[in-house]
């Protein structure tokens, strides 16, 4: 047996031209199931705060609303920020978790911009399954880290990101970035 690539004239189906970037890794995302409106059940964020911080890859613990990495992010960085209590949608939330919710998204921010200097942000959620929330029975605001160039073919034409740092390292200079955290290092970091 040799080294040399198999041929794409071996497979099955007709030549297009394309080249194919295999990800089964990708299908526990695509057919896993989807957590329930209630909380608790299935759902990775009323799951995750259970955790300790690296296994639940918790960037910050706040009184209300903790930050979370993105397990399948579009760039090193993408943070949620999420309510720890179980609501679905933004109005739903207290006068104290709003302020918290916000107050993270600025922290997350600023943690990333010294971890690593982004060009700029996308910030948003999606809620409800026509918005193209994921897990919707969840509140979660997503911030997306973006440089020049970050979004090249592979996500248009292979439906793949390249990601060129593991979560656990992103997650980690991340929580030494966090504004104040020489003073009071989190929980299990």
């Amino acid at each position: 047996m040799t080294d040399a690539m198999q041929p794409d004239t071996d497979f099955a189906g007709a030549r297009d031209g394309f080249e194919r970037l295999w990800t089964p890794h990708r299908m526990a995302y695509v057919t896993g199931e989807r957590p329930s409106d209630d909380a608790g059940d299935g759902c990775p964020f009323c799951a995750a705060p259970a955790k300790d911080d690296q296994a639940g890859l918790i960037v910050h613990r706040g009184a209300t609303c903790y930050v979370v990495m993105n397990l399948f992010p579009y760039n090193p960085g993408h943070v949620l920020v999420c309510p720890y209590r179980h609501a679905s949608r933004y109005v739903d939330l207290t006068d104290e978790e709003t302020s918290e919710f916000t107050q993270l998204t600025k922290e997350a921010i600023a943690a990333i911009d010294e971890a690593s200097g982004p060009h700029g942000y996308n910030i948003g959620m999606n809620q409800g399954a026509v918005a193209g929330a994921g897990v919707q029975a969840h509140l979660h605001q997503h911030i997306v880290p973006r440089w020049g160039g970050d979004a090249n073919f592979l996500p248009v034409i292979a439906q793949t990101k390249a990601l060129p740092m593991l979560l656990e390292d992103v997650r980690s200079r991340l929580v030494a970035a966090w504004p104040g955290a020489a003073a009071a290092p989190a929980a299990g970091s």
